[in-house]
């Protein structure tokens, strides 16, 4: 009996040794490259050229590369809405960026900026899109909250060429004919879809202000 069980032990220690000869042998022949080749898509060369100065991808390979850094960097990138990162063995790296969507302009502290889709204020010289300009220092999400009001109603947002932010936290929205439609505080989806129905009644076209303060009131004045 004990001589089976010495033979057994003898079996898993030369078992023992050749597997992890075997894992040595693979480990030896893995070479483990820097990061040679950065393939990004999405975005423009000047961008392109920005991210790949900001991360020297070289010092990396595809195992060591900090994806936090990495992550980081994305975030930090006011054009960038979404972005996937894939690590392709041996040595590059694929980036594929969705760029933001520049939703409107709004002055702050005296210079224009682009509010994009992401939520993040753009500082932009090269877009030649016309987009609404907002008027008043409105929270973000209270923007995102008008324009889904907006996208949600009959009244395509393209229409839209200025919104007026109150300190009372209510909007006005001048159309692109000139119309202005005043908006209250609470219930602003149902008082602009009241207001839609007489901004295309032909009864009504002369008339350039469509007050819609009042719950189910609607005061036209020309």
């Amino acid at each position: 009996m004990q001589q089976r069980k010495s033979k057994k032990i003898l079996k898993y220690f030369f078992l023992l040794l050749l597997v992890g000869s075997i894992n040595n042998i693979n480990l030896n022949e893995l070479k483990l490259h820097n990061i040679h080749n950065v393939n990004i898509t999405g975005i423009d060369i000047e961008d392109k050229r920005n991210l790949l100065n900001k991360i020297d991808f070289n010092l990396y390979n595809v195992f060591s590369i900090n994806k936090d850094d990495l992550i980081k960097e994305m975030e930090s990138n006011v054009l960038v809405e979404n972005y996937f990162i894939l690590k392709k063995y041996p040595s590059s790296l694929n980036i594929n960026i969705e760029k933001t969507k520049f939703l409107a302009k709004i002055n702050k502290n005296k210079q224009i900026f682009y509010l994009g889709s992401n939520g993040k204020f753009i500082k932009n010289d090269f877009s030649k899109k016309k987009l609404p300009f907002i008027f008043g220092n409105p929270d973000v999400i209270e923007f995102f909250n008008i324009k889904e009001i907006i996208d949600k109603s009959k009244i395509s947002y393209k229409e839209i060429k200025n919104l007026y932010f109150f300190p009372s936290r209510r909007w006005d929205l001048e159309l692109r004919d000139n119309t202005i439609i005043k908006l209250p505080n609470d219930n602003a989806h149902l008082a602009l879809n009241l207001a839609i129905e007489f901004l295309y009644d032909r009864k009504f076209k002369d008339n350039k202000i469509i007050d819609a303060r009042i719950e189910n009131q609607i005061i036209l004045n020309d």
